[in-house]
C-alpha cells in the first residue's frame, strides 16, 4: 500500500472534521458540537500559527490526519510540537498509515532548529494507542495533563 502524506488544504475542511467528530466518539465517548468544531478546523486551515494539519492518502484517498500545535518552552528555549487530532480511518488501521503521519512529523519537527521534541497526550483507557505510540519511540515522561475547560459545550 502506497502512503503519501501532504499538507491539508482547505478542500480537506469536510473530512478533516468528520475524522475529528469520529475520533471524538471513539476514543471518549463525546460527540462534538460542528458548530465549532467547523470553523475551528477551518481556522487551523487558514492560520498557520493555530495549527498545522497534515493528511495521508491512499490513492487519492484521506485515509488519516495529524495536526501540530505549538507551545514555547522556557527550560529548552524552543518549541514543543503538540500532536492532535490523530485519526485513521477504521479500513486502514494497523497498516502503517499512523507511523507514516508519526514519521513524516516527526522529521519535519527535526529539521526545524527551533524544535525542541514531541508531546500528545492520550486517553487513560486507550491503551492499543500508547502501544502505537511507545513503539514509534515515544515514552511518558511523567507528567499529567491538568484542565480547566471553559467551554461548556465539549461535555
Amino acid at each position: 500500500m502506497n502512503i503519501a502524506v501532504r499538507d491539508a488544504r482547505a478542500t480537506d475542511a469536510a473530512t478533516l472534521v468528520a475524522y475529528n467528530a469520529a475520533m471524538a466518539t471513539e476514543t471518549e465517548g463525546r460527540q462534538l458540537d460542528l458548530n465549532l468544531l467547523q470553523p475551528g478546523v477551518s481556522a487551523a486551515l487558514t492560520d498557520p500559527g493555530k495549527g498545522r494539519y497534515w493528511v495521508a492518502e491512499v490513492n487519492g484517498r484521506i485515509v488519516g490526519q495529524i495536526m501540530v500545535t505549538w507551545e514555547w518552552s522556557d527550560w529548552r528555549n524552543g518549541s514543543m510540537w503538540w500532536i492532535q487530532s490523530v485519526y485513521v480511518h477504521p479500513d486502514f488501521r494497523r497498516r502503517g498509515v499512523f507511523a507514516s503521519l508519526y514519521r513524516f512529523v516527526e522529521h519535519q519537527a527535526r529539521e526545524d532548529p527551533q524544535c525542541c521534541g514531541l508531546r500528545l497526550y492520550v486517553e487513560n483507557d486507550n491503551t492499543s494507542a500508547q502501544h502505537t505510540y511507545r513503539a514509534l519511540g515515544m515514552k511518558q515522561p511523567g507528567y499529567q495533563v491538568m484542565e480547566v475547560d471553559f467551554n461548556k459545550a465539549t461535555h
